[in-house]
């Protein structure tokens, strides 16, 4: 009975040591499941597979540093033609920020082209149907050129965080995108090819990913760019952020630019009860916050100048004490062709914020990019492909350069300054503007992205110094006047010139010239 009994209870043992072996195997397939699965769908949050090798293909099409506005809306774009994407983003919380908030009609119109307009749905974005303009107590209103449109097509403003977390959840409901958070520290060259990316998780772990395309737009911070493009960072001014509540702005429904001394200030509508003042500070330092110095220079400067319907609110605004700063940068694109790397957004190309053109711009050449994409199936061959993309750099051009060219004469322009054929010059603009017609439709259509033409930018630009010196000569014309008007078109040259050239005059005006422009993919 012993020997049945110890027969029996090693029995029972061996049974249960096996059910074990067999729950815990069931347990440790289910979690691989699990963890397949959460790659797969490119959870937000998602966590490091680890390295994948070069040679065994595994590391997806593309990786994507960043995903701001430009990567976001790129990592979509991509995996909805069927690309694996793998986007690496330093910090996947909602960002916020001060600049990035006005989208312009043509910048809509591009979000609709992609498939992500229903991203400024459900975050409180106000249509903006056009600007008003303040100048010594005078004001005119500038409509969108909108009429050939739908009723859906104006500008968007809202808060910059909300709009690119939308972004965000609808890249990752892809099941071939996926969105990790981590620190991209550098890119991984081989023989004078990037192969992929080197990076830190959340969690501390260095990793390597790959992929025979690597597109950098991780901003204006960008730490990636100077292997990629002579990052020439011109700093002409800050933005001091201020948001003002429960206030009604005299046009509702518009931006509002305000000719100011030293600088512009800006306002328009962020949500259903918040407005965005953005207050032009020129150079590269600001008044200090943290001692007073900031809240006496908006009170005593800048609150004078502020239209009587939002000055109570602007004051309130500062005595609150939420007030930001943001250096606002320009930086003309001027790449280095790199097989097996690309560079987009505010990492690549920078405007002054003052016309809200930089997700426009963003939108626009991730339309062309994908279009550049979309024929070719084999990403792997780095020649063929280096080549072809050295196309998107020109092709992107006339759009880019035309919304870039004119941010920068146009802060130029309405910025304060004691010489007179400036101050003639900023007059005339704001004159120029005030006539209607096709002499504020043809300005605002540039400016909103609606028709991009450089040629159409020098005209009008050029128009603007004519009529000055129209001004100047009526009237009678006197040899102070005639010196001043001659100094007005040497000012005007001396603004958009030097901006033409950092942009390229052959490829802003002459794109199909530039041998890189290839109309067909590559030959296998």
């Amino acid at each position: 009975m012993a020997m049945v009994f110890d027969n029996y209870i090693v029995g029972t043992l061996l049974v249960s040591l096996s059910t074990f072996l067999f729950l815990l195997l069931l347990r440790r397939n289910k979690n691989n499941r699990e963890k397949k699965f959460e790659i797969k769908t490119g959870a937000v949050n998602g966590t490091s597979s680890g390295e994948c090798s070069p040679e065994s293909g595994s590391g997806g099409d593309v990786i994507i540093v960043g995903a701001g506005v430009a990567g976001a809306a790129l990592a979509y774009t991509l995996g909805k033609d069927g690309r694996r994407v793998h986007v690496i983003e330093r910090d996947l919380t909602e960002p916020d920020r001060i600049v990035g908030e006005l989208l312009q009609p043509g910048g809509y119109l591009k979000l609709v082209e992609l498939g992500l307009q229903d991203c400024v749905e459900e975050i409180d974005a106000q249509r903006v149907l056009g600007y008003a303009l303040f100048k010594d107590g005078r004001h005119t209103r500038l409509s969108y050129p909108l009429e050939k449109f739908c009723a859906d097509v104006s500008g968007r403003s809202f808060h910059n965080g909300r709009f690119i977390q939308r972004m965000r959840e609808k890249a990752a409901t892809l099941p071939n995108v996926r969105l990790e958070q981590g620190t991209v520290t550098s890119l991984l060259e081989e023989k004078g090819t990037i192969r992929g990316v080197q990076y830190k998780t959340k969690d501390g772990e260095e990793l390597r990913a790959y992929a025979p395309l690597t597109i950098v737009c991780d901003g204006c911070f960008s730490n990636l760019r100077r292997s990629l493009c002579n990052p020439k960072v011109d700093v002409p001014s800050c933005f001091v952020g201020l948001v003002l509540e429960n206030c009604e702005l005299p046009f509702s429904n518009h931006g509002h630019v305000i000719l100011a001394d030293p600088s512009p200030i800006l306002f328009y509508p962020i949500s259903s009860k918040e407005v965005r003042c953005l207050v032009d500070v020129p150079g590269k330092k600001v008044p200090s916050i943290a001692n007073g110095e900031m809240a006496n220079y908006l009170k005593a400067v800048v609150a004078p100048q502020v239209p009587p319907e939002l000055h109570d609110a602007f004051v309130t605004a500062v005595d609150k004490g939420h007030i930001r700063t943001m250096p606002n940068r320009s930086m003309p694109a001027d790449p280095h062709p790199t097989p097996g790397a690309l560079l987009m957004g505010d990492a690549f190309n920078m405007r002054h914020p003052l016309t809200g053109g930089g997700m426009t711009v963003a939108l626009s050449d991730i339309v062309v990019l994908r279009d550049l994409l979309k024929p070719l199936r084999n990403l792997h061959d780095a020649a063929s492909l280096t080549g072809y993309l050295e196309s998107f750099y020109t092709l992107r051009k006339p759009v880019a350069s035309t919304i870039n060219t004119l941010a920068g004469a146009l802060y130029k322009v309405f910025s304060a300054s004691p010489d007179e054929a400036r101050k003639e010059m900023r007059q005339a603009c704001f004159d120029y503007l005030s006539l209607g017609g096709v002499f504020s439709t043809g300005p605002v259509a540039l400016l909103s992205g609606l028709n991009p033409r450089p040629l159409s930018l020098v005209l009008h630009f050029f128009a603007v110094a004519i009529y000055g010196v129209g001004r100047l000569m009526l009237p009678f014309p006197s040899p102070k006047r005639m010196w001043i008007g001659a100094r007005l078109i040497s000012s005007a040259s001396g603004i958009i010139f030097p901006i033409i050239k950092g942009e390229g005059v052959r490829q802003m005006f002459f794109p199909a010239t530039v041998p890189a422009v290839y109309r067909a993919p590559p030959v296998d």
